[in-house]
């Protein structure tokens, strides 16, 4: 078997016959099995699925475990040389797969690459490119030049000689060596979602080169969820179920004193946000207290933060995921 595919079901089955159906559409030159793990088997309409696709192999949890696990537990029985972890809300346009598989024969320093993204009308995605990117976009800090010079140098971007080597993959399209699974024990069993990436790709990247090739792309379709960033204001640009794994992330890659001044950060930007806007407000209409809203968020983001710091401190095992009276972002746009 040269790639068994991984995908991880959540309710989505009509996304995920769509994404199998992308596969056997333009996939070949290889031979490739096809594992989806169900977070939820009793409302998943997994049914769906293998009526539609009935060579799958499908695996049910025993409990919504999240991104990392579920992909654990489909790498643990894959048959395949390489594996591709593939989200449920993606479609293929080419033969990217039989593309990365060659690709990964003919470079063997290289332990997992990835595909870049697109949005369905054609246009490139964005991403963070190296962990120092996405490190500096924790910080809750003014745009201004001066501010920015001071923070590139405190968070420098690598350099590699390779111009397709990259810090980190993107979880939603990783097509990695079965070693790399197999001498790292995959994702770690801390991340409900979110993070389990990059904390991965940290690992992966001690045994070989991460990279991405221009060439090779997929559409994502980044469905309705519940867990993701929801854009709500600046200072709230990241969900809180994101914040949560990611400064774990940090935690467990950068050590102690680096996940402290993030949270000495956040709650030392408290007064400033509220008194910046407190002083636009005076300005504009004469009250100080109107429109507060976006500063009340963040304070309830922050307090989130702070009920997971000493078990983010001490790296306590267990699945860190937010409760649903946590999830500020929902309770929000219910609002």
């Amino acid at each position: 078997m040269d790639v068994s595919i991984i995908i991880i079901n959540y309710r989505t089955p009509q996304l995920i016959i769509n994404c199998l159906d992308s596969i056997k559409r333009f996939t070949s030159e290889v031979t490739f099995e096809i594992v989806v793990v169900d977070n939820d088997p009793a409302n998943g309409g997994g049914a769906l699925v293998r009526e539609a696709h009935p060579e799958v192999q499908w695996i049910d949890m025993e409990y919504n475990a999240g991104f990392g696990i579920a992909n654990n537990r489909g790498m643990e029985i894959a048959k395949g040389k390489y594996l591709l972890l593939l989200n449920a809300d993606t479609l293929l346009t080419d033969n990217v797969i039989g593309r990365c598989f060659h690709r990964m024969n003919e470079r063997l320093d290289i332990i997992a690459c990835g595909a870049l993204q697109y949005y369905p009308d054609g246009t490139p995605m964005p991403f963070y490119r190296s962990f120092n990117e996405f490190r500096k976009t924790f910080f809750i800090l003014p745009p201004s030049g001066l501010v920015d010079k001071v923070v590139n140098k405190l968070y420098p971007e690598p350099v590699y000689s390779d111009p397709d080597q990259h810090d980190w993959l993107v979880g939603a399209f990783m097509f990695v060596r079965r070693e790399g699974f197999e001498k790292t024990g995959g994702f770690s069993k801390d991340f409900f979602m979110y993070g389990e990436d990059v904390e991965w790709s940290g690992r992966l990247g001690k045994l070989g080169k991460l990279c991405y090739f221009q060439d090779c792309t997929f559409i994502h379709l980044e469905n309705n969820n519940p867990f993701r960033r929801t854009h709500i204001s600046w200072i709230n640009r990241f969900s809180t179920q994101m914040q949560v794994s990611n400064f774990l992330w940090v935690r467990k890659q950068y050590g102690v004193l680096p996940y402290i001044m993030l949270i000495l950060h956040y709650i030392i930007m408290v007064p400033v946000v509220y008194g910046w806007k407190m002083l636009f407000n005076l300005r504009k209409s004469g009250n100080p207290f109107s429109e507060l809203r976006t500063q009340h968020i963040y304070v309830r983001k922050t307090r989130v933060l702070l009920k997971y710091f000493w078990k983010t401190l001490f790296l306590r095992e267990g699945l860190y995921k937010i409760k649903p009276q946590e999830n500020i972002d929902l309770l929000t746009a219910s609002a």
